[in-house]
């Protein structure tokens, strides 16, 4: 069942992301690139939550595929802290930001994803928003790609450890998939 994020989960979705990226990551990035992304990507956002734009599907009290969107000026959580993170994005002229997506790996390939992809395309839209923005890594590329994202530039992300990992800066209209 897809339903909206509480404080209450938090430590669930915090497991749930870094064993996300534990078991998922060693297929696109070396070693020390997974574990500085169980440290520095893995992690939750609690102003999603706070936001109410953020997902869990919950599967008989598990929580199994989380993510969700943001009208927030934060892209991604591992590049650290910026000065502006938390300013209202202005929906007519800025892209609503899909964020945080994890999925457990014994629950890839069953639709989750695209089911929170979906919430929060819906969501987005009806505040008004046009378009939605994301940062990739390289193993949620390919169903932001199905989803209808398109690829507007790869890039280096460097961790606030130092550690460098390849991204995908991705973005697509708030329309309806076809």
């Amino acid at each position: 069942m897809l339903r909206v994020a509480t404080r209450a989960d938090i430590p669930r979705i915090a497991a749930l992301a870094e064993r996300s990226v534990l078991d998922l990551f060693p297929r696109f990035y070396d070693a020390e690139q997974t574990a500085s992304a169980a440290v520095h990507i893995a992690q939750v956002d609690p102003q999603l939550i706070d936001d109410g734009t953020y997902y869990v599907y919950d599967a008989g009290g598990e929580i199994v595929a989380c993510g969700g969107w943001s009208r927030r000026a934060k892209l991604f959580t591992g590049r650290g802290s910026r000065a502006d993170d938390k300013r209202l994005l202005d929906p007519r002229t800025e892209s609503a930001r899909i964020r945080a997506m994890f999925v457990r790996s014994d629950w890839t390939r069953r639709g989750l994803g695209r089911a929170i992809l979906e919430a929060s395309r819906k969501a987005a839209a009806d505040e008004g928003f046009r378009t939605l923005i994301l940062m990739a890594t390289l193993p949620g590329e390919p169903l932001y790609r199905a989803y209808g994202f398109r690829e507007l530039e790869r890039s280096v992300i460097t961790m606030p450890d130092g550690v460098r990992i390849e991204g995908v800066l991705m973005d697509r209209s708030v329309d309806p998939p076809s």
